[in-house]
């Protein structure tokens, strides 16, 4: 240990600052930074390396989707068509390809859910106020109120953990001076983005940058259109991405484009974007994964899939393009190769509750009872209270299929403890109340379940069914009319309202 030390300290300290920081220990090549600037304020080679530490601490990658807060879905004022195409906006996905609804369930905005959750691809883009600040759990949590505020608060926090000052006062740097010093410049852009998140600061260095570079400088043009997607002027962010990408074929500009196109809800420009990027590069699994999801976004499962397969031809691990095809091959009735998806992710070390559910559910329909259960309770050891209340529906229509009613009755009892807003455990709570003859428990259990989720067709049926045994023959109509709206191809719906189009033509 001795000679270590005594080896460290005949290093230049520089060398060795940058041995830290390739080896991804930031702290400590920030400290060796420090010492290098207590002895020489200018030394711009250390104050250079202390930058870029800074900034990798807390630097994450944005060309991912994420979740849009009340900011962004309230005051967007960008126009978008109000009746569009199906599968030509996120609004309106398509319902005719892939996996019926009957056998897939779908989000809130219409959308078949996927195998692997990622931020925005489950909820609807609300239209109200009233939906924008609804949550699953209002109880407990809140929505996300900005991106924007995301980045302050990431920053604040970055920079209060310690006791020292700001390292850099932007308030006070002369910004067109360090555009015409390009390794200084780069390192001072991505700190004021990342961790001071100064983007307009950023946005000015980048402008100046970009005019010493004579318009010839593709990074500069990229880190414009990525200032200017931060503040939301997705136009000005399109036109400098497409000409750094001309200019420059590279992965940030191709993924940030696409990001900008899917925001504006262009869903065929951001798969024509990362179709251009894949001729570039061919082998780049993020750009086979993003055309996958703006797929399964709007709704073309099939295709989602094939693209799926081609990433997993590039590379067998990854987990979102598994979890995706299991999720597919169990929605079309295939457990028995859904389980060799998911014994695939536990074999690379993935443990979560929702693989031991989703692995429960496939060995129980491929009728391997005893691994089912040894799964289900796993999946109860490592859940949380959303977690919980869907493993225990699952559970509760595992009952319901062997008959046991008692054991189902209780399991959807405790998923509605667990998640008081789970509408499909309130719809089956309701089947079982009628099927003991309580219609008016029913009743009060399908309302509930068509409050927490107006995107089911199942409660308004069974409303409507219990309303054509009574003689209510208008309500029946119109609560039967609600569900095919959801759902036009719901055979047993169809059926209802032939019977109740004869019983009203008889009165």
């Amino acid at each position: 240990f001795g000679g270590k030390m005594e080896h460290q300290q005949q290093l230049d300290p520089l060398w060795y600052g940058h041995y830290l920081f390739r080896r991804r220990k930031y702290e400590d090549a920030t400290s060796v930074c420090d010492e290098l600037l207590a002895k020489n304020p200018y030394d711009k080679a250390a104050w250079y390396l202390k930058t870029r530490c800074l900034t990798e601490q807390v630097r994450i990658s944005e060309v991912e989707l994420e979740e849009e807060g009340l900011a962004e879905v309230m005051l967007d004022e960008n126009s978008v068509a109000t009746i569009p195409r199906p599968g030509t906006s996120f609004a309106r996905p398509m319902t005719n390809s892939g996996t019926s609804r009957g056998f897939r369930p779908v989000s809130k905005s219409g959308r078949p859910l996927s195998g692997f959750a990622r931020p925005g691809t489950q909820g609807a883009r609300p239209n109200t106020m009233e939906n924008a600040v609804r949550t699953a759990r209002t109880a407990t949590s809140r929505p996300v109120t900005s991106a924007s505020g995301r980045y302050v608060r990431l920053g604040t926090a970055s920079m209060t953990s310690g006791t020292e000052a700001l390292f850099i006062d932007t308030s006070k740097l002369d910004l067109r001076k360090y555009a015409f010093r390009p390794g200084l410049a780069r390192a001072l852009v991505l700190y004021l983005l990342h961790v001071t998140n100064d983007t307009t600061a950023a946005l000015e260095l980048a402008a100046h940058a970009t005019e010493a570079t004579l318009y010839r400088d593709w990074w500069w043009k990229a880190i414009l259109g990525f200032c200017y997607h931060r503040l939301n002027l997705f136009h000005d962010a399109e036109k400098q991405l497409k000409s750094s990408f001309k200019q420059q074929p590279s992965i940030f500009a191709c993924m940030l484009l696409s990001k900008v196109y899917i925001r504006l809800d262009q869903p065929q420009n951001a798969i024509e974007c990362y179709l251009k990027g894949l001729e570039v590069f061919p082998s780049e699994t993020c750009l086979h994964a993003g055309i996958a999801r703006v797929y399964q976004a709007i709704g073309d499962l099939n295709k989602s899939v094939i693209e799926y397969k081609k990433l997993l031809k590039i590379d067998s691990s990854d987990v979102e393009a598994i979890a995706s095809l299991a999720a597919d091959r169990f929605y079309e009735d295939q457990p028995e190769v859904a389980l060799i998806y998911y014994r695939r992710l536990l074999q690379m070390g993935v443990e979560s509750c929702e693989l031991y559910n989703n692995l429960g559910l496939s060995c129980f329909q491929a009728q391997q009872y005893d691994m089912a259960l040894g799964c289900f309770e796993r999946a109860l050891q490592l859940a949380d209270d959303e977690g919980l209340s869907e493993v225990w529906y699952n559970i509760a229509y595992i009952a319901l299929s062997l008959g046991d009613l008692r054991l189902a009755h209780e399991s959807l009892m405790l998923s509605i403890t667990c998640d008081e807003t789970h509408g499909e455990a309130y719809n089956n709570l309701g089947v079982l109340e009628q099927r003991q003859g309580n219609n008016h428990a029913a009743l009060g259990h399908f309302e509930t379940a068509m409050k927490h989720s107006p995107h089911t067709h199942e409660p308004l049926y069974n409303v409507a069914l219990i309303a054509y045994e009574k003689g209510d023959y208008s309500d029946a109509f119109l609560k039967v009319k609600r569900g095919l709206l959801l759902y036009p191809e719901h055979r047993p719906s169809l059926e209802l309202l032939d019977d109740i189009n004869v019983a009203l033509h008889q009165v």
